[in-house]
């Protein structure tokens, strides 16, 4: 019994885990990190956040996959370093930005009506200044990065482009929050 018990607990959690794995690989998430966590830091994190996710959604509206919106995104990081370098100066700050790609850890992130499991993934992360201070991050592609926090709802543009890249497991897991998403166990069926 401990055995079968074992083998079952470890071939769920691989599951998910894979699970998880592959949704992180059809999205990337994005990182805005404060120079420090004083109020006019946080302040400015946050007005340098709305530029760049205005300016990022007009470059990635037409987007239809995750390699396409990290080309664009690779191809137009000076450009983003320079918009946020600009609402800085506006702010009387002369902080240095500096945007890149990296893997990060995620803990559980809920969408209107989405929730994405923790775990690794890709972010396109913007440090400002010495970037020791909170950060505020969103996901990026499909474009999730709410201005305007008033959503309940993720967008169906956006849902589509979830479904399109994404299995009906993976797609399901995300609506249900990871909760009810069945596994199988070999070994049980074998048995039965």
């Amino acid at each position: 019994c401990a055995v079968v018990f074992f083998t079952y607990s470890g071939e769920k959690k691989r599951s998910a885990g894979q699970l998880q794995q592959d949704i992180a690989g059809q999205i990337i998430r994005f990182h805005v990190r404060a120079n420090s966590d004083t109020d006019e830091d946080q302040q400015l994190k946050l007005l340098v956040k709305e530029e760049l996710v205005t300016y990022i959604g007009d470059i990635l509206k037409d987007v239809k996959s995750r390699d396409d919106a990290e080309k664009i995104l690779s191809d137009n990081i000076e450009n983003i370093e320079n918009i946020a370098k600009g609402v800085i100066k506006d702010n009387k700050k002369e902080y240095n930005v500096k945007a890149y790609f990296e893997d990060s850890y995620f803990p559980v992130k809920v969408y209107g009506d989405m929730t994405f499991p923790q775990g690794i993934y890709e972010a396109f992360r913007v440090d400002i200044g010495a970037a020791d201070g909170k950060n505020w991050w969103c996901i990026l592609y499909p474009t999730l990065c709410f201005v305007d926090s008033t959503y309940q709802t993720v967008p169906d543009e956006s849902k589509e482009k979830l479904k399109e890249n994404l299995t009906e497991e993976e797609y399901d897991m995300l609506l249900e929050g990871g909760e009810n998403v069945e596994y199988g166990f070999w070994l049980w069926e074998l048995f039965r």
